[in-house]
């Protein structure tokens, strides 16, 4: 049975097919005038170990928060 994820830039992924999660890493996030928009937060999900197999999911810290949760606590995708 598929169980599918929504991420935070809008697509879908199924969570089933997921084998790889990598560590949360922050970066320095910019706005359109290169201001700074505080921090930004980055997972890689991997339906493969080759590289091409593998999505970078940028968001928030409560986006990503909320997809490796309901990603690894098996809550309910919204």
């Amino acid at each position: 049975m598929q169980r599918w994820l929504k991420l935070p830039d809008g697509r879908y992924i199924d969570a089933n097919s997921i084998v790889y999660v990598g560590k949360v890493e922050t970066y320095p996030r910019l706005d359109d005038d290169g201001n700074d928009a505080g921090q930004g937060f980055a997972v890689n999900l991997g339906t493969g170990l080759p590289r091409e197999q593998q999505i970078s999911v940028q968001g928030t810290k409560e986006e990503v928060l909320a997809l490796l949760k309901s990603l690894l606590g098996g809550a309910p995708a919204a």
